[in-house]
């Protein structure tokens, strides 16, 4: 059974129950989906071509196989699904991952606790806060902890009995100020805890118990007159009065909320993530996220929500978005606000991402003049250099290729705009020309190309590039001539040697500037056409030889042989089959033949 007509089948067979499905090529997983009806949408990709976009039509094109999970809901599809993204990151799914990790502070399991940053979060007993999306602004909050309070640096073991046998001495931290010295017992441990448990709450976004306790100090200070205390503590609760100032943007009732924004062009989504705590924003995040299938903004959104808030570990209830997500999320309530402070800070969200927008489209369109600025010098350099009359928009090359006069082949490769178009490229067989004639071969494949561009009415390139000496070239001209186009379209050859240039009719070469932008724009389509002939005149060979081989075997026929080779390619991949498999292809008769020796010609080998 043909493999199309074997997925036809698995797609009948599937169910109408919500899951997720998956695509296999020959290499593995391509993409994941969900679905509320896994039959019905499995069927779309295959049933509504003419709805799709080239990228979802080159996915179909590569699906060999289907499986699929049924799960209860689709909020469980949702997750399945981005699970599996995540694990086998399959390259038409949108993946949000870049392979970094974001760092933590963390506050270490250990009497005395120190404050240190890491990007390995274990299950140790510490306490970890974040993912920070930049070391910068996780080093503006530790910068903000350490001169708020004094706290040891060192990894001595501050056991109580380490301590009583006064194995350590106070360091150079101790005395500029930076550390209280628990290492000689010189602050006690409820003191130092406290300040950890108020660092807890700093790092949680709760500037309000530490703000307190400042307060209440400098107050008691200045009644027993200790003005210069009472001064150091006005100074730390004025720090946090200015971090708060900074990261405040929206009513203090407002907290733990997680905001998401979404704009997009055709080939990119834009996307920013604030986090919210106590009315101050204490994470943002935007990030470019490259389109697979035209995917819509909702199902973008819905799984960067997922994603981001596992990544920063986000314990936000509510989510507010610019858009309706038409997806329930387990125990969030989205929220689309019209009005008031959650509706400023959506739009705050908002001017991120289309921010983000615009300076990446900004950047792209400055990109695309400079190209295009150093295509036209390149194209109005090669014009000078080779005396043309016209600018080489259109270049066309020509190569022939063969082995000791077997399979002659040619190529044309075509650049636009000092560019490949590959859709433009052609191979030729050579047909008239027996053995290996590169002269006859190569005035046959400029006969036949610029014939079917006459017959077709097509523009002419405005130069034609010969991959060879004099010789080729004159062929080359005797085409044009013939066909009556000789002198409305330029012509030179190029000898690989020592790479001359040659126009019609004359006898000494043109040799241009070895560091010429446009000897390396001429030199790169003589070595795309070589690989491009090459490459065909290979595979040609190969095929040859693989048709040849089984045609061999008693029982199996051109048009058997031609079919498998058509399908497989090469023996190792028929080897590979089963015999059912191969039955399946040619019938059992044949198939029991063609296994036969595979398999037979495999031992021997061994």
């Amino acid at each position: 059974m043909p493999a199309n007509e074997k997925l036809k089948e698995k797609i009948s067979h599937l169910p109408h129950k919500p899951g997720i499905y998956k695509f296999f090529d020959d290499n593995g997983i391509i993409y994941v989906g969900k679905a509320v009806d896994i039959r019905k949408r499995v069927s779309s990709y295959f049933n509504r071509s003419a709805q799709h976009n080239k990228k979802t039509l080159k996915l179909v094109s590569q699906i060999k196989d289907i499986e699929f999970t049924i799960v209860d809901t689709e909020a469980d599809a949702f997750l399945l699904e981005n699970n599996l993204i995540k694990q086998y990151q399959p390259k038409y799914n949108i993946l949000l991952k870049d392979g970094k990790t974001y760092p933590y502070i963390c506050i270490v399991n250990e009497r005395f606790p120190r404050v240190i940053t890491t990007r390995n979060k274990q299950n140790d007993g510490s306490r970890y806060f974040g993912p920070y999306p930049s070391v910068t602004s996780m080093n503006v909050v530790l910068e903000l902890i350490r001169t708020l309070y004094p706290l040891r640096t060192c990894t001595y073991n501050l056991s109580p009995e380490n301590i009583a046998a006064g194995k350590f001495k106070v360091c150079l931290e101790y005395h500029i100020g930076n550390c209280k010295g628990p290492c000689e017992a010189l602050v006690e441990e409820t003191e130092y805890n406290q300040h950890i448990a108020q660092i807890k709450n700093i790092l949680s976004g709760n500037l309000s118990v530490a703000k307190n306790y400042f307060k209440e100090h400098m107050a008691a200070a200045a009644a027993e007159f200790q003005y210069e205390l009472a001064h150091k503590y006005k100074q730390k609760l004025d720090m946090l009065e200015d971090f708060q100032v900074r990261s405040t943007v929206v009513s203090n009732t407002l907290t733990n909320i997680d905001v998401f924004t979404i704009t997009s062009n055709e080939q990119c989504a834009f996307i920013n993530y604030l986090k919210v705590m106590n009315g101050s924003i204490i994470l943002t995040q935007s990030l470019e996220i490259e389109k697979k299938l035209d995917e819509e903004d909702a199902d973008i959104l819905a799984s960067v929500i997922v994603q981001l808030r596992q990544e920063f570990e986000s314990t936000a209830r509510e989510v507010i978005t610019n858009i309706e997500l038409g997806l329930p999320l387990d125990n969030i309530t989205l929220t689309h606000p019209q009005i008031g402070d959650k509706k400023k800070l959506l739009s705050l969200s908002l001017k991120n991402a289309l921010y983000l927008r615009k300076e990446r489209e900004g950047r792209q369109e400055k990109n695309k003049e400079l190209n295009e600025q150093r295509e036209l010098r390149v194209l109005e350099t090669l014009k000078k250099d080779l005396r043309l009359t016209e600018l080489p928009r259109q270049i066309e090359c020509f190569d022939n290729s063969n082995f000791q006069g077997d399979n002659p082949v040619a190529s044309m490769v075509c650049f636009k705009n000092g560019k490949p178009s590959k859709k433009d490229y052609r191979h030729f067989n050579i047909k008239t020309v027996v053995g290996a004639n590169d002269f006859e071969s190569m005035y046959e494949i400029v006969t036949r190309r610029y014939r079917r561009l006459l017959d077709e009415e097509k523009p002419l390139p405005q130069l034609i590039v010969i991959d060879g000496g004099k010789g080729q070239l004159g062929m080359a001209v005797k085409a044009l001539r013939d066909l009556n186009i000789y002198g409305q379209v330029a012509v030179v050859g190029i000898a690989k040697r020592l790479e001359e240039i040659f126009y019609p009719g004359d006898t000494l070469p043109l040799y241009i500037d070895k560091k010429s932008e446009s000897l390396k724009l001429i030199q790169r389509l003589r070595n795309e056409a070589h690989r491009f002939a090459i490459t065909f005149h290979r595979s040609k060979r190969d095929a040859g030889t693989l048709k040849t081989e089984l045609t061999d075997i008693k029982g199996i026929g051109p048009s058997t042989a031609d079919a498998l080779l058509q399908k497989y390619r090469s023996v190792k991949k028929l080897r590979e089959l089963s015999q059912e498999e191969l039955a399946e292809e040619i019938g059992k008769a044949k198939a029991a033949v063609l296994y036969a020796y595979l398999h037979h010609s495999t031992e021997e080998a061994r």
